[in-house]
């Protein structure tokens, strides 16, 4: 019944597929079966396609479940990528990542190698929203590789479609050079277009092949490839291809000289994707670029700062949306269970001091479930600074230690640990272009920078969780300075909240000692001398003194320092989950295997 909906819709399609979603949860969690998987499978496509990615996100939960019950390799590396791929059209990154991930273990165990190379191609997707570039290419370069000598048509396309995102990681990367090569390899891998999938495919790369040129400024071949991404798009009929076409030939105007025509077209197709919003980002970001190269650049700050407004309100609204979402999955699961945390302590314990304990634990449990989603935000956010995803956790346990110093008792030290991990989630909020910028930001950038404190803030205080407090007045306060002279509020001394003044030395120091895109780290020495001249400035002078004195000391108890503060980093499933991508790309890489020409396509 639900294939032929899918084949012939009607109005009552979409509430059937919601209704059958329904019916299929509690199915799918009793009694897994085979057909059970297909029907879960099929409404998670017809909703992801038609712009539901949300209203999927249980029934892919549901397909994961019903597969890992059946046990088949090849059901598990479908459920997971396609889980995957809602994930990302619902802007759970993270979720996404680990879903890619735990499909590769399926993936690489079955003969057709195409399989493998498309979770490949995905996982390099999702790595291209959190603006890892180099860990996308690297996933997107071992599509290309275990497809090496495939012929078949849509082996081609999933190279063409890795060869297109590696070259618009190198356009992100301002690698132009090696952006031109992987895109003419790209067009060349794919052959002519017929598919609605394969137009819109050759469509994008056209437009990425395009804009690439302009920043070679060979303009002139820039317009014939905008040329050729308006002419597929207009065979494929799907505003999205019309779209990416649009975009390009608006750009490429701007640079040969028809600066009024394109950016009468950009203007147009902003209209358009203001009603569109997914695609309001790209808009935006093509009407910087266009405006600056037509020296408009007051207008180009305009846009940039709808730009960052855009943008963090979207994360923000993806990150309460999942975070509630992982609220009510945790509240469902307590509520399944016999008995609280607590409970099953103390039945076993009984005396009232181990009473105590029980609940201080039971409640550090609580509120570290109840961050997790969060926490999993601001990994991602920092990943553009920090290609490991530890440096928030590093700044977490860093800030424990000196509170602990500072006399704070364990439960306040354990907050703060926590808390202290979410001082930069308002990074979600910067556009990528500016936290990249290898050289220094104007006063137009270093403003919309300086706005992540209060989007962080704004952002934990919407989460309506009162455990969270700590955090959000870390995260909006971290920047403040002891004499005054910091932001957003410009406030001193102990007006500032003392978790906000005990983070602000983990968080330079941690950032000082690690390599960044505009520069490069420095000793840990060097980083205290910097901190300890700003003492009674920027930072506390009572706590500098602490933090001065502690940092050596443990250097010699634990050794390896970083290692002993990121820690808690390995209890991360988004962190495991991105150590165990780099570490099956690392084994693939020393063998030097490419796999060998694959068997009969499996159908998807």
């Amino acid at each position: 019944m639900l294939s032929l909906a899918t084949r012939s819709p009607s109005l009552d399609t979409p509430n059937d597929f919601a209704e059958a979603a329904r019916l299929l949860h509690g199915i799918a969690m009793e009694t897994p079966t085979p057909a059970c998987l297909r029907c879960c499978l099929t409404i998670v496509e017809y909703l992801f396609l038609n712009g539901r990615a949300r209203a999927a996100l249980q029934v892919a939960d549901d397909a994961v479940a019903c597969a890992n019950a059946v046990g088949d390799d090849a059901a598990n590396r479908r459920a997971l990528n396609l889980r995957g791929v809602v994930y990302v059209d619902a802007g759970d990154y993270p979720g996404a990542i680990e879903s890619y991930a735990a499909a590769l273990e399926y993936a690489e165990r079955l003969p057709d190698l195409s399989l493998a190379a498309s979770v490949w191609n995905n996982l390099g997707v999702a790595f291209i929203q959190t603006a890892a570039y180099r860990d996308s290419i690297a996933c997107l370069d071992r599509a290309v590789e275990l497809l090496a000598g495939d012929e078949r048509p849509a082996s081609r396309w999933i190279v063409l479609a890795a060869r297109g995102n590696i070259a618009l990681c190198h356009l992100h990367l301002e690698e132009y050079g090696a952006g031109l090569r992987s895109i003419v390899q790209a067009i060349e891998s794919g052959g002519e277009p017929s598919s609605p999938s394969e137009l819109v495919q050759r469509t994008t790369a056209e437009a990425t092949y395009a804009r690439l040129l302009i920043e070679a400024k060979a303009y002139a071949t820039a317009k014939e490839r905008a040329a050729l991404a308006k002419q597929f798009a207009s065979t494929s009929r799907l505003d999205r291809a019309e779209f990416e076409a649009a975009i390009a030939e608006g750009l490429v105007e701007v640079h040969n000289g028809q600066a009024d025509i394109g950016l009468s077209r950009l203007a147009r197709v902003l209209e358009r994707a203001r009603a569109q919003r997914g695609v309001l980002r790209d808009a935006l970001i093509a009407m910087v670029k266009a405006h600056e190269a037509a020296s408009k650049h007051d207008i180009a700050l305009v846009y940039l700062r709808e730009l960052m407004m855009h943008t963090g309100e979207v994360r923000k609204e993806n990150a309460l949306f999942h975070h509630r979402l992982h609220l009510d999955r945790l509240e469902r699961r307590r509520a399944s269970e016999p008995s609280t945390t607590v409970d099953r302590v103390m039945e076993h314990h009984e005396s009232a001091l181990r009473h105590k304990l029980a609940k201080q634990v039971a409640r550090q449990e609580m509120v570290r479930a109840r961050i997790e989603m969060l926490e999993r935000l601001a990994i991602t956010a920092e990943l553009r600074d920090d290609a490991t995803g530890e440096h928030c956790f590093r700044v977490g346990r860093l800030a424990s230690l000196l509170a602990q110093e500072y006399g704070c008792d364990d439960d306040t030290c354990a907050m703060i640990d926590l808390a202290a991990r979410l001082h930069d989630i308002g990074k979600v909020g910067v556009p990528d272009g500016i936290l990249l910028k290898r050289g220094r930001l104007n006063e137009a950038e270093l403003s919309l920078v300086r706005a992540h404190a209060t989007i962080g803030a704004e952002l934990l205080a919407q989460s309506h969780e009162e455990h969270l407090k700590l955090a959000e007045d870390i995260a909006r306060f971290h920047h403040e300075w002891w004499n005054g002279n910091g932001y957003p509020f410009g406030i001193g001394e102990t007006a500032i909240p003392l978790g906000a003044r005990i983070t602000a030395l983990a968080d330079v120091f941690d950032t000082l000692t690690h390599d960044r895109a505009y520069r490069t780290a420095r000793t840990p020495q060097d980083a205290l001398d910097e901190i300890l001249r700003l003492k009674g400035k920027q930072f506390d002078p009572q706590l500098t003194d602490l933090f001065v004195a502690m940092v050596p000391r443990l250097q010699r108890e634990v050794g390896d320092l970083d290692a002993h503060l990121a820690l808690a980093a390995g209890e991360s499933t988004f962190i495991r989950a991105r150590r165990k991508i780099a570490d099956t790309l690392r084994k693939a890489s020393a063998s030097g295997v490419q796999g060998p020409p694959a068997g009969p396509l499996a159908r998807e």
